[in-house]
């Protein structure tokens, strides 16, 4: 375990993402994939409220919380400003999502609570100052931004430094070896903002699992198929063949070889990353565990930039 940045939150390595939960992992094959990860030391939950449906993933970790008796000791990220169901971060629409989120989750606080992504046509002021509110209501204890541009995180952050709000303490960025934006302009802000990152696609859309090699090839999902094969080109084979040169070296797979070079990156907390059922967990959770060499997570670099 490790602290959250410069908060007192205690997480595991790996961030357990709820995208799948009620969308195409059932409530049974959900809570197979909760008690696993939770066996092995984890957590560090990730949902939205956007995610199953409109609140079905929120729904489903609500109830394994309550049948297994784990809240006092999990750590619960979710969000509000995404999707059809509550879209926006205005105040009237956070105070009432916070509510739901609440309800659907069997809990009266939440950990981590992200502005889902950023919303131009209502005031940062606004936003924060209502975030703000649920933190000191203690029904948030801590705020986060996911998918911000630099410009609008430092605004956001210089206004809750100057009206005394909440402050952002952590970011959701794409970032992945295969999508390294984050890297430009949005890491140096985090690190001088002493913020913790917290990865989403860690996995490029299954692509960086290895199982997606050819353009032809066949798959039960065509709509997952496509998103990651947008990443077989003459790169993407490249990152491939030496994520299977480290793997075959440290007998790991290739996810957990992926995974492990996300999580050593500056400013990194825990790369984010879902599985549909209990049988896709070891290959993530051996990424906690797995120590890179100097090299390999040079390798990685050099090959992905």
């Amino acid at each position: 375990m490790a602290k959250l940045g410069t908060t007192e939150l205690d997480i595991f390595g790996l961030n357990l993402g709820g995208a799948v939960f009620g969308r195409t992992a059932d409530e049974s094959a959900s809570f197979a994939v909760l008690d696993a990860y939770t066996a092995a030391g984890g957590n560090f939950l990730d949902t939205a409220n956007a995610y199953g449906g409109g609140g079905g993933s929120e729904t489903i970790i609500g109830k394994w919380l309550t049948a297994r008796g784990r809240r006092d000791d999990m750590v619960i990220a979710t969000k509000v400003g995404a999707g059809d169901q509550r879209p926006g971060l205005s105040a009237a629409n956070i105070a009432v999502a916070v509510e739901e989120s609440l309800r659907r989750l069997q809990t009266d606080y939440i950990d981590l609570y992200y502005a889902h992504r950023d919303d131009l046509d209502t005031p940062q002021e606004e936003t924060l100052a209502a975030f703000d509110r649920l933190v000191r209501a203690g029904k948030v204890r801590h705020i986060a931004a996911s998918n911000f541009e630099s410009d609008r995180l430092a605004s956001a952050l210089s206004i809750s430094d100057r009206e005394g709000f909440a402050r952002y303490v952590a970011v959701q960025p794409h970032y992945n070896l295969m999508r390294r934006d984050y890297e430009k302009e949005l890491a140096p802000l985090v690190a001088r903002e002493n913020l913790a990152t917290l990865p989403h696609s860690g996995l490029a859309q299954g692509f960086l699992t290895g199982k997606y090699r050819s353009k032809d090839q066949q798959s039960s999902d065509a709509a997952r198929a496509a998103r990651a094969l947008q990443y077989l080109d003459e790169r993407g084979e490249r990152v491939l063949a030496v994520l299977d040169e480290i793997a075959a070296a440290q007998g790991v797979s290739v996810t957990s070889v992926a995974l492990a070079w996300l999580r050593v990156q500056p400013t990194v907390a825990a790369p984010i990353a879902s599985a549909r059922s209990a049988e896709q967990l070891p290959d993530l959770l051996e990424s906690v565990s797995l120590e890179l060499t100097d090299s390999e997570i040079t390798a990685l670099s050099r090959v992905s930039s």
